[in-house]
């Protein structure tokens, strides 16, 4: 399998990513017709699908593994209206949102916050290996101002040797769906040593974290 694989169909185009998967399973379990793994030779058979559906299976890859465009590679996939992170319990952070991190542009991450993954700032599953352990549901402030819009672009800067440093709109979003927050500004923690998560309180410098 390569790093990156592009497969045209006559109703859209499957641009799949390796790095980037964190092997969720949604779309071998939605359409293994579709993805069909551990198979020699082709894997990826977007005709077995409508535009529709084909769709749906890049939506519900949390990680943006998993892209479609048009046929003739036609942007198909929109921004959301709310840009959003969720923090996944033991696990990564899940961007929803037009961003761009290390050179990327996307709708959908997954970022590492366990501090172990050998594609940072990307997830790799390093977490599980790791016995990360970081609750989903952070507490909230006490006071969530709205923000004058929620959606637009945001650029996620990972820092040498530290934080997450995200701007633009964006609510933070717990493991069971609720706001904890809304910032336009904000440092989130990849190093998995905050007391504070999942925004960084400078634990990155005494745990000798490495980016």
């Amino acid at each position: 399998m390569s790093i990156e694989e592009t497969v045209k169909g006559q109703n859209g185009t499957v641009h799949f990513n390796a790095r980037r998967c964190i092997h969720s399973r949604h779309c071998v379990l939605d359409r293994p017709d579709v993805f069909v793994p551990n198979v020699e030779g082709e894997w990826i058979h977007p005709d077995n699908a409508s535009a529709a559906e084909l769709l749906e299976l890049a939506h519900n890859c949390p990680s943006g593994a998993i892209r479609v465009t048009g046929p003739n590679g036609e942007q198909v996939e929109q921004p959301p209206l709310v840009n959003t992170v969720r923090i996944r319990e033991n696990g990564p952070l899940a961007l929803h949102a037009e961003a761009e991190i290390a050179g990327e542009k996307g709708l959908r991450f997954t970022l590492c916050r366990c501090g172990a993954s050998k594609h940072k700032p990307f997830c790799d599953g390093s977490h599980t290996a790791a016995d990360f352990t970081a609750s989903g549901e952070a507490a909230p402030k006490d006071v969530i101002k709205p923000l004058p819009a929620r959606n637009g672009a945001i650029t996620v800067d990972p820092t040498q040797d530290g934080p997450l440093h995200v701007t633009g709109n964006l609510e933070i979003i717990t493991g069971t769906g609720k706001t904890i927050n809304k910032v336009k500004d904000t440092w989130l923690c990849r190093c998995g040593h905050s007391a504070n998560k999942p925004y960084c309180d400078g634990s990155h410098k005494a745990a000798g974290f490495k980016s």
